[in-house]
């Protein structure tokens, strides 16, 4: 979708649709919602008296367009109570629900009033970010797959203009188109990899997304294969791809923006196109959900295209430890032991505790390439789930600066986290009779274990992992969140490495 910026009057605008805003209850009308209702004779005090405006944020009400506007309609958008102090948040939030809404009419070229007008505790640049956010994402669908025309939706938002509310302030609303595009865009990437089926997104198949994401925002891409992996001692990753007859793909994008190629941001994701539980077989009931588990490694491979769409100063290093679980005749069995990247010894416990083994060699190889910060992304495991449910994120760090530094980001993003603890009394749970670690260490504190054993491969070097599995997917539209594959956390890390230039 095109989305440009322009000034000065709404009604001079070129477009097949103009949205203005109209505040709660019989308020006094002002700025363009006055103009607009004295070209429309009175029409909208008179829904306004007549109880037509519902007072909710979101909801809108259509009028023909008066007879010398350039438009077909006119949309006022209800903006609900107290909206001059709306956040961020907010903002995209009814943003998103009301693209879907206009969608619904067929809207063409939409024309929006400057965002700054409704939201005035937002500087222009915010408000306008947040406001392309919120389309972007909520417009968002995964319908490749339908073939029937009555499964897709109606109507089409072909092309969007923000008014800035004056010249002065069109610089900062063209910042924040560009940056909201770029987010919202970044994160619908990850959403299509997420929400693809498994057996079109295999780890060759994303490590062809992640080239072509490298060829057009001018990244490097490097694809290691397996034998080159067997040379670097990646046998924890190795371990849990002998399932399966798709080969392994350990996707690494580098983005440079500093003067030195060194001092990276590592983003490490979790890439397991499909997760049977190996041999520690799951249920089959609801397994289909499984091709979600290499959410983590669509984020940070759509983290890196905003990173280099948007410039930075940083230089960023996105890796992918991509593979299959399976069971076969050659997969790992519970009880086998096998050798990270870093040398030390891992009994596998349960093959179902598979993504820890992937993340591992993926902390031990960034480190390794210059990484001095890390950060891995992971739909690790159910007990995250059962902990915070679908609401917030699960976060564990070992650096206080790392997390306040996230914890800041998520709030210009919407996306809520909260640290948990990784006390080292919980590596009892890890340790094994027979080797270093193990890769579980049972039911109790599953999330804090599973941090804690990825600890190991952290060493000193600041870092925060991010469990994802209980805001993977989406099971229905609520504003910016679409059904399917949420995208979480690619904004929250785009902001986190844009910060650092700060």
């Amino acid at each position: 979708m095109e989305i440009n910026v322009s000034v000065g009057d709404l009604f001079n605008q070129s477009g097949d649709t103009l949205v203005i805003y109209a505040p709660k209850g019989r308020r006094q009308l002002s700025g363009d919602t006055a103009a607009a209702d004295k070209k429309l004779g009175g029409l909208i005090r008179r829904a306004q008296e007549q109880g037509l405006l519902n007072g909710n944020a979101g909801h809108l009400l259509e009028f023909p367009a008066p007879r010398n506007a350039r438009a077909k309609r006119v949309v006022v958008l209800e903006t609900g109570d107290k909206i001059g102090e709306s956040t961020s948040t907010q903002i995209r939030t009814m943003a998103a629900t009301f693209a879907r809404a206009l969608r619904g009419m067929d809207p063409g070229h939409v024309v929006l009033a400057a965002p700054t007008s409704v939201a005035r505790s937002l500087s222009a640049e915010e408000a306008t970010r947040a406001v392309t956010e919120g389309f972007v994402m909520g417009l968002y669908r995964f319908d490749k797959h339908h073939t029937r025309a009555a499964d897709k939706p109606r109507g089409v938002v072909g092309s969007l203009t923000i008014l800035a509310s004056s010249t002065r302030h069109r610089a900062a609303t063209e910042r924040g188109v560009t940056i909201g595009r770029a987010m919202a865009e970044a994160t619908n990437l990850a959403r299509d990899l997420g929400n693809e089926s498994a057996n079109r997104m295999t780890p060759t198949r994303l490590a062809e997304e992640a080239l072509s994401v490298a060829e057009s925002n001018g990244l490097e891409c490097q694809i290691i294969e397996r034998a080159e992996a067997e040379r670097l001692g990646m046998g924890s990753y190795l371990s849990v791809s002998n399932g399966s007859v798709e080969p392994p793909k350990f996707i690494v994008l580098r983005y440079h923006g500093a003067r030195r190629r060194r001092n990276y941001v590592g983003l490490i994701g979790k890439g397991i196109t499909f997760d049977t539980g190996g041999i520690s077989l799951k249920p089959a009931n609801g397994m289909e959900a499984m091709k979600w588990d290499m959410c983590g490694a669509a984020s940070v491979i759509g983290a890196i295209q905003a990173i280099a769409q948007l410039k930075p100063s940083v230089n960023v290093m996105a890796i992918a430890p991509c593979t299959e679980n399976m069971p076969s005749g050659s997969a790992t069995k519970p009880g086998d032991v096998v050798y990270a990247m870093d040398g030390q010894s891992i009994e596998v416990v349960n093959t179902d505790a598979e993504g820890r083994l992937v993340l591992a060699d993926a902390l031990a190889y960034a480190k390794s390439q210059g990484a001095t910060t890390l950060i891995d992304v992971a739909t690790l495991t159910g007990a995250m789930s059962v902990a915070l449910g679908n609401v917030r994120v699960g976060v564990f760090a070992n650096n206080d600066r790392v997390w306040r530094q996230l914890d800041t980001a998520s709030g210009a993003t919407g996306e809520r986290y909260w640290r948990l603890p990784i006390d080292d009394d919980y590596n009892r749970q890890i340790k094994s009779d027979i080797a270093d670690l193990k890769n579980t260490g049972g039911r109790a504190a599953g999330s804090i274990t599973a941090a804690k054993f990825l600890q190991a491969f952290v060493g000193d070097t600041p870092w925060a992992h991010i469990d994802i599995a209980g805001v993977m997917n989406a099971g229905g539209d609520r504003g910016e969140w679409t059904k399917g594959a949420t995208g979480i956390p690619v904004r929250t890390l785009v902001q986190y490495v844009l910060d650092r230039t700060r």
